[in-house]
């Protein structure tokens, strides 16, 4: 050993983010396991390398002791004394080994104890780098994708997954293509660090309305809930702790220009902004805009929701495949079912004619629509805050 080994150390852990210490201790106990193993078994073994001068010590130590039960752990006093006049019962005893006792196997050995040991070393680095950092939002490089669909990001000390269910669907990434993501999972496993990245996080639609958007990152705007479906659409719920301050303007940005931000990092997926309100009703109806709904009746403890809808609004109620409903039941966390009633045409006209007919003491037609508009809707779809959505065989 001489100091260009020690360089060649140095070397190896500054490219591969290891201590020098670490690493030199890995090399010390990779070759005092295949000396054991190889050159003097069942012996006890201690290596040392000088991380100065690259100067390497190899001892085979025994105990002095008055009655020798193991001689390969063990010396006798009267044989210790031949060797040093001065030594005691329960000291040790250091027996240098000659470098020529170091074969080729031991070597080839430590070789691939080494190898192994950096590996570990380096797995060790990048959960220690990475194990506070869950839940941040990093940006990141693709190196590659599998025949699974799997995509693997660069992280800068170590490397991602991001499986299909947590990317964006239809959203292309390319080699060396750099993009944000979210560090959604670490832990440790007997393979080494598992770190799961997604793209489909709600957590990544409220990072980047707090960077794009000023009064969302001070706390003005408050980010009330999310509700997501990566790539199409998304929900955000906001309110506005400043009476001065729009929630919904303030998202919106000048023509569009702040959402667009937004959206412009999440492939094009459209986000509606709502109101959010502490009454559930006004929260539940904001939720399902566009779509213009009629009386709500809730049940808080079963977290149930009836709302009536008229059957010009129905369709942008339910929405494409039932997702502006089960987007509404998420955001709001109720069970919604929506139920079609007959409109009225002429709402003035309907009122006088109402108003005539309870005068008279008797009931129209028309006063019966009105009936109908609370009591007799039936039931056309329904959604769960778990993200399901049914619809009846009469629904969209």
């Amino acid at each position: 050993m001489n100091r260009d080994f020690i360089d060649a150390l140095n070397d190896v852990a500054q490219a591969r983010n290891i201590s020098k210490e670490a690493l030199i201790g890995s090399f010390e106990q990779s070759l005092q396991s295949a000396f054991t193993k190889n050159v003097e078994p069942e012996k006890r073994v201690e290596v040392y390398l000088d991380e100065e001068t690259g100067e390497l010590e190899v001892n085979i130590i025994r105990d002095v002791v008055e009655k020798v039960e193991d001689e390969n752990l063990q010396i006798s006093l009267a044989d210790a004394l031949e060797i040093d006049p001065e030594v005691e019962v329960g000291q040790e005893m250091i027996f240098p080994v000659e470098p020529e006792k170091f074969t080729r196997i031991a070597l080839q050995t430590v070789k691939q104890t080494l190898t192994q040991k950096i590996r570990e070393n380096e797995r060790n680095v990048v959960f220690q780098e990475y194990k506070d950092r869950e839940g941040e939002i990093i940006t990141a490089t693709v190196v590659r994708m599998d025949n699974k669909g799997n995509i693997f990001v660069d992280l800068g000390h170590g490397e991602a997954i991001m499986p299909p269910k947590e990317q964006i669907p239809g959203e292309r990434l390319m080699n060396g293509s750099r993009a944000k993501i979210y560090l959604k999972e670490v832990r440790q496993t007997a393979r080494g660090p598992s770190i799961l990245a997604s793209r489909a996080d709600e957590k990544l639609l409220e990072y980047l309305m707090r960077q794009e958007i000023p009064e969302v990152g001070d706390g003005t705007v408050e980010l009330k809930a999310i509700a997501r479906e990566a790539g199409q659409r998304s929900k955000v719920a906001v309110f506005s702790r400043n009476s001065n301050v729009d929630p919904i303007g303030a998202c919106i940005g000048h023509r569009g220009n702040r959402i667009q931000a937004v959206t412009g990092e999440l492939g094009r997926e459209r986000v509606d902004v709502i109101l959010w309100d502490s009454n559930a009703r006004e929260f539940i109806r904001n939720a399902l805009s566009p779509a213009k709904v009629g009386l709500i009746e809730v049940n808080t403890e079963t977290e149930d929701a009836t709302v009536t809808v008229t059957g010009d609004q129905l369709s942008l109620a339910i929405g494409k495949g039932g997702q502006n409903v089960r987007l509404a039941a998420k955001l709001t966390g109720f069970r919604i079912d929506l139920k079609e009633t007959k409109a009225i045409s002429d709402l003035d006209l309907a009122m006088q004619q109402a108003a005539l007919d309870e005068s008279s003491g008797g009931k129209s037609s028309t006063h019966a629509a009105f009936e109908a508009l609370f009591k007799d809707a039936r039931t056309v779809a329904s959604a769960t805050p778990t993200g399901e959505t049914e619809l009846s065989e009469d629904g969209i």
